[in-house]
């Protein structure tokens, strides 16, 4: 019979190595667990720098949740000189890269939410974001707010999911009537 303090020499042991909560942590009813253990800080170079206390991304599981996205150059930190075409390509292109960082593309996009500081700027948005999509957009909510970070006119934030490798979109349909 193995005794407690042998599951607990293995679950310490192997702690790190498991990548889980230990066993025999749950079993004494201490569950230690840390929320960096859970979670993935995705960053890089090629998407602008967060400009507050956040991470760009952040991956639990197969989930991602991706910062909102200012339409900042990734080299300068500077909004992009340019109407609101111009800014919600760079914001996409940022989201892009984020995405890249973590070896996704839009087809892994299962949400994304869009702050238009106009909504008189929503058709422009609207026609520039599709172009981002080759079938099946994801879910998306739209709304309007008083204003955004360092001026901009637009962000968008995402929620992707890693591991559909191989797998189809399907569309469900209403087909009753």
């Amino acid at each position: 019979m193995i005794t407690d303090s042998e599951i607990l020499r293995f679950a310490q042991d192997d702690r790190h190595a498991l990548g889980v909560v230990p066993f025999a942590d749950v079993v004494r009813g201490a569950f230690t667990a840390t929320i960096e253990r859970m979670k993935k800080i995705i960053s890089t170079s090629d998407a602008p720098a967060a400009v507050g206390p956040y991470s760009q991304a952040v991956r639990v599981g197969s989930t991602i949740y991706c910062a909102g996205q200012i339409p900042l150059d990734p080299k300068t930190g500077q909004i992009v000189a340019g109407g609101i075409d111009v800014q919600t390509r760079r914001v996409l292109d940022n989201i892009t890269a984020v995405l890249k960082a973590e070896g996704l593309t839009f087809e892994n996009i299962a949400k994304m939410t869009i702050f238009l500081v106009d909504l008189a700027d929503f058709q422009t948005v609207n026609e520039i974001y599709g172009s981002y999509f080759k079938q099946a957009p994801p879910a998306r909510s739209t709304v309007q707010v008083a204003a955004l970070p360092k001026g901009a006119r637009v962000e968008i934030d995402a929620i992707a999911v890693a591991g559909n490798e191989g797998s189809s979109t399907e569309v469900a349909a209403d087909t009753s009537g």
